[in-house]
């Protein structure tokens, strides 16, 4: 394919024609040049008129060109007319000539006509036949005239493109529309057309009957390609060395292990191997093993594998190991061998001649080793003959062109000399004795300091046979001859070669320099990227960054690495990364004064472009050149580039890459007075609205901030302070409403400081100067740490090397067992400041807030961690154990009830007392909350931090067991208020104990607590069987759970508890969604049936408003419950019927919603019977209604009622 310069024209500015001859394209760069040539010679020749459009001289450009190629018609007599054989009669024109010219001219139908009648006489001409035959040449022109070419493009591109480029053109043609399928002239049928008009639907069924013949012809020739590309896979080399060494096995072909594959499924199939084949096919993905083509292609499909098994018995299996072909053979073993072979068996033939072929095949590559060492010792020769030339001729000076040849050398060994002036090859095989070529004269002439003594031999062999101190005075013999210079330049003036055009004057001169070869590559890859594929651009980007490395001209360079930046529309992940090695790379070779002018601005001018790719390199480029760039740069424009995009750029990937990219120049960063600029970024990007954004900060840019502020010393005085300032600030301003959000951004910045904050301490411990690394070094264990989020957070990186870590480590937990802290500033900060701190600010929390204690949870479990069990023991239990005061003395004492209803328990629970899990610890946090329960269910407090602190740690199954140890501490303790707190507390955990536990310790306790003699106990349990019945599937504990259920609604000692019917109810409400259908139907809407009959005889209003209400939101609830038709008829509409009488004296407002609830449901259950088919009435009991829309509308409703009574 020709390769086409931006513009769509061909390399010389003319367009490129496929059915025209290589010679026909030159001619049409110099057209106007060679017809005023050619009119001059015919007018002095044949008196016809050069000038005139109907005159067809053989001299025209056309002609000359097709007659000039051996092989056509019309050779001689028109070569003997350009020649100018004046007074001749002119040469008859070749067909080939005139066929040419018509398409040339955009004659078409008469370049048709012409083609017709050579197919009717048998002469058919390929340069007709395969324009017509062309699809793209009969497309309707665009109303250009014949001969003219796109406007201001006379006679420009032709059908040819690089890339199958739109639009294309014929050869001088105009713009061409492509329509859907083109008529040809092989799949036109003459017969079909008359002059009454086209029948375009014959037409078009008889171009696609051509398209698709030749669409199969491609794709059976695509088909023989590919067979052939799979049999060679394997190099020749290594199939020599196979061959040459039968012990080795040839690893499979690609094409052979499809057939086998194709063949060993088809096996399986036949002898019923279904579940085998169903998996080899799975293993197989790539193939299909229904099509034989998929495997073959145009190979015929061989006999399955029992045939083949039953035909390898008629082949013999022939010995081997006559010949040691691994070894090398010399021409006398080779003799001595002869015989050997002539005596073999016949039934050896065929395996020895594998053996004679590898032997042929060792030997020619013997004789290649000694014609290589041959040379070289020749090369030697002609050094030193050349050595020897010198001395003698070392006061003569040689002239740029020999006029005459050396009397020693004969004719033959001048012409080929003069053919190849470096080295003769063939003589010097035949002949050592061969004189020295013209570049031994050349070096010859090379100025004595080029070979001083002092150059080692070896030396001498390996410098080039030319050099570029030489360029100039290369010599070509003359020959003897007595032609004319005029004749000589007018004989020469038949090699075509083509020099006027860009690309033919960068290929006429041959760069002879480094400097040379940048300035060529740069003039010549501005033209060579635009035509590369983009998948495959990536590998222009070597070349580029070279060119653009050594190039002298800054503009040149300039614009090289603007090809490099826009090389790639939307660069990739993986080409992204190559543009990035190849900038690091280009950087470190020119350094930072040459990046900062010359890399920088390529980042700055994309910074803003449209396509996210684009922006995404620019913003990881600035972190990859931080280390190359000037400070001031990092500090100054960089920055600033960085901090534009991160408030401006809307691509979350892009500002994750800003993210990184500021994390890396916050580690190369020396400006004290950039500090505050670092904090302002860090806050917006904690509080990015992206997570991959936040995410980013946590793990590249705080830690990289936090390291230069461990420098700068502002970490335990600034950073670490502000934080904790912002987070009280939020909470006296959330009295109202916490903004839960920016409580988790200042809070997870905290927690990620913690591993360079305990870097610190370690850093300016007393002990510092004492930690070398000498002899066996401890190891850490593997939960010493938390696992960090980032290797920017792992200590052991902080400090420098986990051995040094190590260290440290058991001198910190030596002096804090032994020694204490003092004169430890770092530490004593972290003590006296930083703990005191934090439990004031727990204090503050809303304990009802799961996101906040959870947070704070986290927070003190990681630093807990962070800074070991010694410090976490004697540093920070005991402060949180001065604020709590666990004792029954404090039960009255309105100061300890109240921080035991504050969220400091459950974050003294769950990430304190849970950091170590040795048995201990697990009983220290027992009797914590069981001294918890104990006080607030004895003071009647608020149990809302308990219930924190149970959620908290049931959320980790390992906690269970444990709790389930401090419920039952309850059960069995002597007060009914701590019975009646164990019993609430169920409720908390069953929802996440699996099953097992269920079974064996849950309803155990609570059916214990069932029977207690305090109902308070008994009504406390039935929230707990409510969640059992909505989370387990065990029949058998559903089961009990409804007995326990029953005998509270059924026993007549419960008839008149008012407490325990409006819990039952909620719990109905609340669960009966959920709970197992056969349940809900049989026990749950049954039941609460019987409630709303009961309440309507209550006579206590305000009771009976209660329980109204309660049930009117247990109905709303169940409403959104398939129902059955029976369930709807006989409890469903009855207890809402029942309902309503109450709310008409009660709650009018309510009263309406349930009317229109009652009128739906009834309506349904209407229009059901009606619908039914009377065959089907037994089916009845089984019919479902889905209430959802009407279910979603009561709950409305009912709330804004309940709003509005509230």
């Amino acid at each position: 394919m020709a390769a086409m310069a931006p513009g769509g024209s061909g390399s010389g500015g003319g367009g490129v024609n496929p059915f025209l001859s290589d010679s026909d394209e030159d001619d049409d760069e110099v057209a106007a040049t060679e017809e005023r040539r050619a009119g001059l010679r015919l007018g002095s020749g044949s008196g016809l008129d050069p000038g005139s459009a109907d005159s067809l001289s053989p001299q025209d450009p056309v002609a000359l060109g097709s007659s000039a190629r051996p092989g056509l018609p019309g050779e001689v007599s028109a070569a003997a007319v350009a020649l100018g054989g004046g007074g001749e009669t002119p040469a008859r024109l070749s067909i080939d000539a005139i066929a040419a010219q018509l398409l040339r001219d955009q004659y078409l139908l008469t370049a048709l006509e012409l083609h017709t009648e050579l197919l009717e006489s048998g002469r058919e001409l390929p340069r007709l036949r395969d324009y017509f035959s062309n699809p793209g040449n009969f497309e309707r022109q665009s109303g250009t005239p014949p001969g003219m070419g796109a406007p201001g493009i006379p006679g420009a591109a032709g059908v040819g493109g690089a890339g199958g480029r739109e639009p294309s053109t014929t050869s001088g043609g105009g713009q061409l529309n492509r329509a859907g399928s083109i008529s040809t002239l092989d799949s036109l049928d003459f017969a079909r057309y008359s002059d009454d008009g086209n029948r375009e639907t014959d037409e078009r069924v008889a171009v696609l009957e051509f398209e698709l013949r030749k669409a199969k012809e491609t794709i059976q020739a695509l088909r023989a390609n590919l067979t052939k590309a799979a049999e060679h896979e394997v190099p020749l080399q290594e199939r020599k060395n196979y061959k040459s060494s039968p012990e080795i096995q040839e690893p499979i072909k690609p094409l052979e292990k499809r057939a086998l594959n194709f063949l060993v499924n088809e096996f399986l199939l036949k002898n019923n191997y279904k579940l085998t084949s169903i998996t080899f096919s799975d293993e197989n993905d790539d193939q299909d093993f229904e099509l034989w083509d998929d495997v073959g292609l145009n190979i015929p499909k061989p006999p399955d594998l029992l045939q083949l098994y039953r035909d390898f018995g008629n082949h013999q299996v022939t010995g081997k190991d006559l010949v040691d072909v691994a070894s090398g053979v010399e021409e006398d073993e080779l003799e001595a061998l002869t015989p050997v072979l002539g005596s073999l068996p016949p039934s050896l033939e065929a395996p020895q001649t594998v053996e004679n072929s590898l032997l042929v095949q060792k030997l020619e590559d013997k004789i290649s080793l000694l014609n290589s060492e041959k040379w070289s010792l020749m090369e030697q020769i002609r050094r030193l003959e050349s050595e020897m030339d010198f001395l003698k001729n070392e006061h003569f000076t040689i002239p740029v062109v020999c006029d005459s040849v050396q009397p020693s050398l004969d004719h033959k060994d001048s012409e080929d000399s003069g053919q190849n002036p470096v080295i003769n090859s063939s003589d010097k095989q035949k002949d050592k004795d061969t004189h020295l070529s013209k570049s031994d004269e050349v070096d010859s002439n090379i100025p004595k300091e080029n070979f001083p003594n002092s150059v080692p031999r070896r030396e001498k062999e390996e410098m080039p046979s030319s050099s570029p101190s030489t360029k100039n005075t290369v010599h070509f013999d003359k020959p003897n001859r007595k032609l004319s210079p005029a004749f000589h330049q007018a004989l020469l003036s038949f090699c075509r070669m083509s020099a006027d055009s860009r690309l033919g004057s960068e290929v006429s001169r041959i760069a002879d320099s480094e400097k040379s070869v940048m300035l060529m590559l740069g003039r010549c890859l501005p033209h060579i990227v635009p035509n590369v594929l983009l998948a495959k651009r990536e590998e222009l980007i070597p070349l580029i960054l070279c060119t653009a490395c050594l190039h002298p001209e800054p503009k040149e360079r300039d614009q090289l690495l603007h090809i490099l930046f826009n090389l790639i529309k939307r660069p990739d992940d993986e080409q992204r990364q190559m543009i990035l090695t190849g900038c690091v790379a280009f950087a470190r070779h020119v350094g930072p004064t040459r990046v900062e002018a010359e890399l920088l601005p390529q980042c700055w001018e994309q910074i803003n472009h449209k396509y996210p790719e684009r922006r995404l390199l620019v913003a990881e480029s600035c972190g990859a050149l931080a280390p190359y760039l000037p400070k001031e740069i990092r500090s100054s424009l960089v920055l600033s580039m960085l901090q534009q995009m991160l408030m401006e750029d809307k691509a979350d990937l892009v500002r994750e890459a800003v993210i990184k990219s500021l994390g890396i120049i916050m580690g190369y960063i020396d400006d004290p007075d950039k500090y505050q600029q670092g904090f302002e970024l860090l806050l917006s990007a904690l509080g990015d609205p992206s997570e991959r954004v936040v995410s980013a900060t946590h793990q590249v840019f705080l830690p990289a901030y936090a390291a230069w502020t461990t420098e700068l010393g502002n970490l335990q005085s600034h950073l670490i302070p502000t934080l904790l300032s912002k987070i009280e600030k939020l909470l006296r301003e959330g009295e109202h409403g916490l903004d839960e959000h920016k409580l988790h951004m200042y809070l997870s910045a905290l927690q990620s400081l913690i591993p360079s904050l305990f870097a610190l301490v370690l850093q300016n411990a007393p002990f510092s100067s004492k930690a070398k690394l000498h002899g066996e070094v401890p190891q850490i264990e593997v939960t010493r740490f938390p696992r960090p989020m980032s290797p920017l957070q792992d200590v052991s990186t902080i400090i420098g090397s986990r051995e040094q870590l190590a260290v440290l480590l058991q001198l910190y937990d030596y002096q804090l067992e032994h020694e204490g802290t003092t004169g430890w500033e770092t530490l004593l900060w972290v003590v006296n400041q930083l703990l005191p701190q934090l439990i004031e600010i727990v204090g503050k929390i809303n304990v009802t807030s799961t996101a906040c204690v959870h947070e704070f949870s986290r927070f003190f479990w990681r630093l807990c961690r962070t800074f070991g069990k010694i410090f976490t023991n004697t540093k920070v239990k005991p402060q949180f154990q001065e604020i709590l005061r666990l004792s029954e003395e404090n039960i009255d004492s309105s100061a300890g009830n109240g921080v035991l209803t504050k969220a400091t328990v459950p974050i003294y629970a769950t990430g304190v007392l849970t950091c170590y899990i040795q048995e201990e610890d697990r009983k220290l946090l027992v009797g914590f909350l069981e001294d918890v329960m104990t006080l607030l269910s004895l003071s009647h407090a608020p149990l809302d931090s308990l219930k924190a602190s149970f959620v908290e740690l049931g959320a980790n199954p390992a906690y269970h067991e444990l709790l389930l140890t401090v419920l039952w501490y309850g059960v069995v303790h002597t007060s009914a208020l701590v019975r009646c707190t164990a019993a609430r507390m169920f409720e908390l955990l069953v929802k996440g104990v699996n099953e097992t536990l269920v079974a064996q310790r849950v309803v155990p306790a609570l059916i214990t607590l069932s029977s207690d003699p305090e109902i308070s106990v008994r009504i406390a349990t039935i929230p707990a069987f409510g969640t059992i019945m909505e989370t387990v599937i065990q029949r058998e504990l559903l089961e009990r759970v409804k007995m326990q259920l029953a005998s509270f609604l059924e026993d007549p000692q419960y008839q008149d508890q008012y407490s325990l019917h409006t819990e039952i109810i909620k719990t109905f409400g609340r669960v009966g969604p959920n709970a197992e259908p056969r349940f809900r139907d049989e026990f749950v809407i049954p039941h609460l049936h019987k409630l709303a009959l009961v309440n309507n005889l209550q006579i206590v209003d305000s009771k009976r408003l209660d329980i109204a209400t309660h049930l009117f939101e247990a109905y709303s609830a169940l409403s959104c419950c398939f129902i059955s038709e029976d369930l709807m008829v006989n409890h469903f509409l009855p207890g809402l019927r029942c309902l309503r009488t109450d709310m008409e004296h009660l709650s009018p407002e309510h009263e309406v919603i349930l009317s229109s609830m009652i009128k739906e449901c009834e309506q349904k259950v209407e229009n059901k019977t009606v619908q039914e088919p009377q065959g089907l009435s037994s089916m009845r009991e089984n019919v479902v209604y889905p209430f959802q829309p009407m279910c979603l509308r009561y709950l409305k409703n009912a709330w804004c009622m309940i709003s509005t009574q509230h």
